[in-house]
C-alpha cells in the first residue's frame, strides 16, 4: 500500500491565573495660567510616585514607571464660534505593576477618588518566565493534538503508522499569511470606580499547529 499524505491541525487551550495586574492612571489638569498648573499636577503627582517607590520596597510593586510632565495650550472655541481665551494643560501617565492584587484593589479605589487622577483600567498578566512556560507546554500538547488526529485519520484508511513531514504554526505550512502562535489573551478591566474591588482575570493561552504527514 503506497504512502498518503495527510495534513491536519492541532490546538490546544489552557487558563491560568494571572501574576501581576498593571494599573494605567493618568494625572491632568487645566487652567488660564501655565505656572499655577503646572505647580498643581506636580503637586498631584509627587505623591503617587512616593506611594509607589514605598509600595515597591515593600514588595507589593514589582516595577512602575512616571513620564515627565506633558504641558501644552489652545485656545478652545465655544459653540457661535468664538475663540475663547488661552487654556494650559498638564498630564502624566503613571503605569504601575503590582504583585499583590488586595494592595493593587485597595490603592486604585483610593487613588481614583483624588482630584485630577484618571485611572484607565488594570491589565492581568503572567510574569515573563511563567509566560514562557505555559507557552511551550500549550505550543507542545497542540503537537500531540496533530499526531493524534493524524494517526486517528491514518487508521480510519488502514495504515498502521505516520511520520510527520512538516510542522508550523498555524497559517504558516503552504500558505503565505502567518497566523503564529501560541497567543496570549490578557484580561483587562476598566472600570475605575472608587471603592470598586477588582477581581483578576484568568488569562488564556492558546496554540494552532498545521502539520504534514505519511501514512504508511
Amino acid at each position: 500500500m503506497s504512502d498518503v499524505i495527510i495534513t491536519v491541525r492541532g490546538e490546544h487551550e489552557t487558563r491560568i491565573a494571572p501574576e501581576e495586574g498593571v494599573v494605567h492612571l493618568s494625572v491632568r489638569c487645566d487652567g488660564p495660567e501655565r505656572g499655577p498648573v503646572v505647580e498643581r499636577i506636580a503637586a498631584i503627582a509627587a505623591p503617587l510616585r512616593e506611594e509607589l517607590a514605598a509600595r515597591q520596597a515593600s514588595g507589593e510593586v514589582s516595577e512602575w514607571s512616571s513620564q515627565r510632565a506633558s504641558v501644552w495650550a489652545e485656545r478652545p472655541w465655544n459653540n457661535e464660534g468664538k475663540q475663547l481665551p488661552l487654556v494650559h494643560h498638564a498630564s502624566v501617565e503613571v503605569v504601575a505593576t503590582f504583585t499583590d492584587f488586595a494592595a493593587l484593589s485597595w490603592w486604585v479605589s483610593a487613588v481614583a477618588e483624588r482630584e485630577g487622577v484618571q485611572v484607565g483600567g488594570v491589565t492581568w498578566q503572567l510574569t515573563s518566565a511563567t509566560r514562557r512556560a505555559v507557552e511551550a507546554e500549550v505550543a507542545a500538547h497542540a503537537v500531540q493534538t496533530a499526531v493524534s488526529r493524524a494517526g486517528a485519520y491514518a487508521n480510519a484508511i488502514g495504515h498502521a503508522s505516520v511520520t510527520p513531514l512538516e510542522i508550523a504554526d498555524t497559517g504558516l505550512l503552504g500558505r503565505p499569511e502567518a497566523d503564529p502562535g501560541p497567543r496570549m489573551m490578557r484580561a483587562m478591566a476598566t472600570d475605575a470606580s472608587p471603592g470598586l474591588d477588582f477581581q483578576p482575570q484568568d488569562i488564556t493561552v492558546t496554540a494552532g499547529v498545521e502539520a504534514r504527514f505519511a501514512a504508511r
